[in-house]
């Protein structure tokens, strides 16, 4: 037993380092030597000592040790029967045998089964150098196996983030050539990862978007210190594009990367949203300029029909004169015809700006398209086919037969013109709800249930740029005196007037296809009715008021009832109109009055005035605009007398005859 420290050359560490010893030896006062030699060495020493295997299995099932020292040879046991009893608990602490002999087979032996190390009680001063090392070791392999499991921890945790997430992780180098592909690449674009490796990635970029990408890439390339965002459209693997909004940053001076890292995100449905959200922008722009235009046009209605009653009126007139023959009676019947086509322009302005007088009842859909296609069969010609398709049962709306009769009649024209050669038109009935999503496209359209009538061609489409444009008034692609540019307009403001709408779809080359929707009622259709006017016309001996601002108008009314017998009182203004009707008021049979007068009292205002004296007084309104200017409660009020200018010498005496006889 050795008694005694080995001297060493003086020179200590101060390591401070603690140290538990777990000590399997028979010999306490080596053991104690032990003890000594370490804390000389600076360790702080806190050792266990046992000298039988049950007590080493104890310590070792209670306690953990940074180090464990047994004697090769004891007298119940030996060292590698400790060893093979350390290294199932700790197989890392560092396990040293220290005998007083041993053999150089026995230490091989010992160090294969596990042994850390081996010193002998000769060489004591070998013991400390052995310790060191051994913790020193162990530590390294503790802290090189943190990292390795921290590594493998953040591997997991990052494989986990690209193999999960929404957007492609992608790696390129230089080149622009695939160096890695999260599997999110898959879900996004069809292509599994290993299909795009190696391949460069600008060669499935949309030749257009092409310019733009590689100079965000060398832009990348260039400043690595700050990351590039792009949009671009990228060849799905089914073919289709998809548009990919990719942010990208170089590392490839990063050995452990070596390319540009590229996070891309499918933004193709907001762009799809972007594009229908612009679409829509546009489509309420140009119907708020519809609109304007129609309040444009029906001004310019209003006037030119008070202009073509006094044209038309004294053209009849002079028709009317037994003696007028030759030139004098062609130049007079041409005046009334031109005026007659006059008319029928004012009245589409009137129906575009949805000015013009309706006469709604409930219409079958299917009735009114099956009286029109014999008109339109003869419209189309031979060598374009006409297929119909109606509806499986009554398509009742609330309408103007002869109205919808024209707007339909319109755009079968318009089909035939787009098919100079011959082609095929479909013309069918259908019932829907309309849902919010089409009224987010359509800023027009109206929910709830609607009988839509579809109008398509095979013809030769409409350029985009002309499309937003083919409701305008005037405007025509048509060659010169082939339209008028009314057709399309007119159609446009009467399904306004119908609380309706209309859609249109076309591609240059592939045909165009209208849809227009009506509102659905559930009343019985009526059957259409063609209005008739009897050419002779009663005439009488009552006093008619007459209230008209336009002195032209007002002199060819008075003359015209005057010719027909009747006493007439003229007035230009409602002002006026309350002085006559003070002096003469038992003597007024009926008030004809113009609905927009100048001195801030109408037509109507001045007819609630008489009635308030007079409850029972007979009253025609007159106006260039339609009924509608009265306010709808007043026009649905049962036995209104109403006159659309311009009209005839006849319809006028036949309105005032009618409303005379009429029993309140």
């Amino acid at each position: 037993m050795l008694s005694q420290i080995p001297q060493t050359d003086g020179k200590r560490v101060s390591i401070n380092k603690s140290l538990r010893i777990l000590h399997l030896e028979d010999e306490p006062d080596f053991s104690n030597l032990v003890h000594a030699l370490l804390e000389r060495e600076g360790y702080q020493v806190n050792l266990v000592l046992v000298d039988n295997l049950a007590d080493f299995q104890k310590a070792l099932a209670s306690e953990n040790f940074d180090v464990v020292l047994a004697d090769y040879m004891l007298p119940t046991c030996n060292g590698l029967d400790a060893l093979t009893k350390a290294r199932a608990i700790y197989p890392e602490t560092p396990f040293l045998l220290v005998s007083g002999t041993i053999g150089e087979q026995a230490a091989i032996e010992s160090l294969r089964a596990g042994a850390t190390d081996y010193v002998l009680k000769l060489w004591p001063e070998r013991l400390v150098p052995a310790v060191r090392r051994a913790v020193q070791e162990a530590e390294e392999r503790r802290q090189r196996k943190h990292v390795e499991t921290q590594l493998v921890r953040r591997e997991k945790y990052f494989r986990a983030l690209t193999e999960n997430a929404l957007d492609i992780v992608t790696v390129l180098n230089r080149e622009g050539i695939y160096l890695y592909n999260s599997p999110s690449l898959t879900r996004v674009l069809g292509y599994e990862p290993k299909e795009l490796a190696g391949h460069n990635a600008f060669g499935f970029v949309h030749p257009e978007d092409l310019d733009r990408s590689r100079k965000a890439f060398e832009g990348a390339l260039q400043n690595p210190e700050r990351s590039v965002r792009v949009e671009f459209r990228f060849r799905h693997q089914d073919g289709s594009w998809r548009y990919l909004e990719a942010v990208g940053q170089s590392h490839v001076d990063d050995p452990a990367i070596g390319g540009v890292v590229i996070n891309s995100r499918d933004i193709s449905d907001r762009k799809k949203t972007e594009a229908e959200l612009h679409e829509s922008e546009i489509q309420l722009r140009q119907a708020q300029k519809m609109e304007a235009i129609g309040q444009l046009a029906g001004g310019v209605a209003h006037d030119f029909n008070n202009i073509l009653t006094v044209i038309h009126g004294h053209a009849s007139l002079l028709l009317a004169k037994a003696g007028l023959s030759g030139d004098n009676a062609r130049s007079a019947q041409q005046i009334a015809h031109s005026a007659e086509r006059a008319s029928s322009l004012t009245r589409q302005l009137l129906a575009f700006s949805r000015r013009q007088v309706i006469q709604p009842k409930p219409l079958d859909l299917n009735e009114v398209v099956l009286n029109l296609t014999k008109m339109v069969g003869r419209v189309l010609g031979e060598d374009i086919t006409l297929d119909v398709q109606y509806f499986h049962q009554p398509a009742v709306i609330l309408g103007d037969g002869g109205m919808i009769d024209q707007v339909l009649l319109n755009l079968a024209v318009n089909c035939r013109d787009a098919m100079p050669k011959g082609g095929f038109l479909r013309i069918a009935i259908g019932e829907g709800q309309i849902e919010i999503r089409h009224i987010a496209q359509h800023p027009e359209a109206r929910s709830g249930r609607f009988f839509c009538v579809t109008v398509s061609d095979t013809g030769c489409g409409i350029a985009p740029e002309n499309l937003r444009r083919i409701f305008e008034p005037f405007f025509t692609t048509k060659e010169l005196g082939r339209g008028t540019g009314l057709g399309l307009a007119t159609a446009y403001g009467i399904i306004k007037q119908h609380q309706g709408w209309i859609d249109v779809e076309s591609r240059v080359g592939r045909g165009t296809t209208v849809r227009v929707f009506l509102p659905e009622i559930s009343q019985p259709a009526q059957a259409i009715e063609q209005a008739t006017l009897n050419g002779s016309v009663r005439g009488g001996k009552e006093t008619i008021l007459v209230v008209e601002d336009e002195e032209p108008v007002r002199e060819l009314v008075s003359n015209l009832l005057a010719g027909y017998g009747y006493t007439v009182v003229q007035a230009e203004s409602g002002t006026k109109a309350l002085e006559v009707w003070q002096q003469s008021r038992d003597l007024i049979d009926l008030l004809l009055t113009d609905l927009v007068m100048p001195d801030r009292m109408s037509g109507r205002e001045l007819a609630e005035r008489f009635w308030a004296d007079r409850p029972g007084l007979k009253v025609i309104f007159t106006s260039g605009y339609n009924a509608d200017v009265l306010g709808k409660d007043f026009v649905a009020r049962r036995g209104l007398n109403y006159l659309q200018k311009p009209f005839q010498p006849a319809k006028l005496a036949k309105t005032v005859r009618d409303c005379l006889d009429a029993v309140n």
